[in-house]
C-alpha cells in the first residue's frame, strides 16, 4: 500500500459537522394517532418503506426521525428552516441506510460547506439512535 497517497486521499476531505439523536420508539407509536403528522415530518417515499416493516414500522420511523434531528445538529444551525420531510433516509439494496437532503435541507447543507452526508442507525426496543458526519471535499 502506498501510504503518502492516503495520506493525499485523507487531506482531500474535512468533516464540517457530527451529528447524533436518539428517539424513544413509543414517540412513533403516539403520533401514529395524530392524522397528518407522519406526512408532515416524513417523505412518502420514507413512510412507504417503514409502514412496509409491519411491526418494526415504529423502531423504522423512529431511526428516520433521530436522522434528522441528527442533521440538524451537524448542520450546526438546528432544524430552524427546513422542512423535515427534505431530509429524506433511505436503505440502499444491501440495507445500508443513506441521508438525502432535498429543497431546504440541500440549501442548508449547501450553506455550510458540505457536499456529502454519512449516516449510522441502530435501534433496539425502546430507543432509535442515528449519527450524522458532513463531509466538504
Amino acid at each position: 500500500m502506498n501510504f503518502n497517497r492516503l495520506n493525499e486521499v485523507k487531506e482531500a476531505f474535512l468533516i464540517t459537522g457530527i451529528g447524533v439523536d436518539i428517539v424513544h420508539v413509543r414517540r412513533m407509536e403516539r403520533w401514529y394517532g395524530i392524522p397528518g403528522i407522519l406526512e408532515r415530518y416524513f417523505h412518502p417515499q420514507e413512510l412507504a418503506a417503514a409502514l412496509s416493516r409491519g411491526s418494526g414500522a415504529s423502531l423504522s420511523l423512529a431511526a428516520r426521525f433521530a436522522a434528522k434531528e441528527a442533521f440538524g445538529k451537524a448542520l450546526g444551525t438546528g432544524l430552524s428552516g427546513i422542512v423535515l420531510k427534505d431530509i429524506v433516509v433511505i436503505n440502499r439494496h444491501n440495507g445500508r441506510p443513506e441521508i438525502h437532503a432535498l429543497g431546504t435541507a440541500r440549501a442548508a447543507l449547501e450553506k455550510s460547506g458540505a457536499n456529502r452526508a454519512h449516516l449510522s442507525l441502530a435501534h433496539e426496543r425502546d430507543n432509535a439512535v442515528a449519527m450524522v458526519v458532513l463531509e466538504s471535499s
